[in-house]
């Protein structure tokens, strides 16, 4: 079970709107966004050998994913009030 099971995610992105997501969404988004070649990867996700794997590890390691040349994508975890 991850720390963020129970979070909401606050997404930034190149010229879009900040978007809130669960962590299923975010991990869903992570890996379409990693299905796509990325030679820039840390180390560390880039050796782990599923997309799947990688994206959680994104998640509960960084905060943010290098997307090409003045574009970004970063992702705060967040707790919203119930």
């Amino acid at each position: 079970m991850s720390l963020y099971d129970e979070d909401t995610f606050v997404v930034l992105e190149t010229n879009q709107p900040e978007q809130f997501l669960t962590a299923a969404e975010l991990l869903e988004k992570l890996k379409a966004v990693l299905a796509g070649e990325h030679e820039d990867l840390p180390r560390d996700v880039h050796n782990l050998s599923t997309v799947e794997a990688q994206a959680k590890h994104l998640i509960d390691t960084y905060c943010e994913l290098d997307v090409g040349a003045g574009k970004f994508l970063q992702w705060y975890a967040v707790r919203l009030e119930k």
